[in-house]
Parts: structure tokens; C-alpha cells; sequence
């Protein structure tokens, strides 16, 4: 599903709304949730599951085209941890 589907989820399933009020309002959540895991708040989404940002230390990598070593640099990573209903709904065990 892409962000376009699921503008248009939304249109299906509230007729009042514009595609682009439909927009705004799928692109502010996902703005939120972008905010706040650089923030390194954690982002719980009852009944579906939790976000949050997973550091990740400065390390030396090794390019394996050529075994060259190189530096690479400390960052943040998204994290997605299904909620146990989630997992039910889907038939996977948890």
C-alpha cells in the first residue's frame, strides 16, 4: 500500500473529505511520527504496534567491492515492534 492508497482509504471511508484535506491529514501523521522519533521519543500506536529510533554506534565497515576499510558514521534507525493484536490479527505467533 502506498501513501496514495491510503489517502484514498480515507476518502472511501469519509466522503466529507477532500483528497486534500485527505492528504494533509495522512501527511501529518506521518510527519509526526518522523518528528518524534528523531526527537528519540518512542511512538506507540495502540492495537498496532510501536515505533521508535534505534542508535546505532560509529563503526569501521569494510567496502566489499574492493576490501577497502572506511569509517561509518554513528546514525538513527527506525525500529517497528508489532503489537501482540496486530500479530493475532495477522495469524502470527508472538
Amino acid at each position: 500500500m502506498t501513501k496514495s492508497n491510503l489517502v484514498a482509504k480515507l476518502i472511501e471511508a469519509n466522503p466529507d473529505l477532500s483528497r486534500r484535506e485527505a492528504d494533509l491529514i495522512v501527511s501529518t501523521i506521518f510527519g509526526e511520527i518522523i518528528a518524534a522519533l528523531r526527537r528519540g521519543d518512542r511512538v506507540e500506536l495502540r492495537g498496532f504496534g510501536s515505533f521508535r529510533a534505534k542508535h546505532r554506534r560509529a563503526r569501521n565497515g569494510r567496502n566489499p567491492r574492493t576490501g577497502a576499510s572506511l569509517s561509518v558514521p554513528e546514525k538513527l534507525l527506525p525500529a517497528f515492534r508489532p503489537s501482540r493484536s496486530l500479530g493475532a490479527r495477522l495469524g502470527t505467533p508472538t
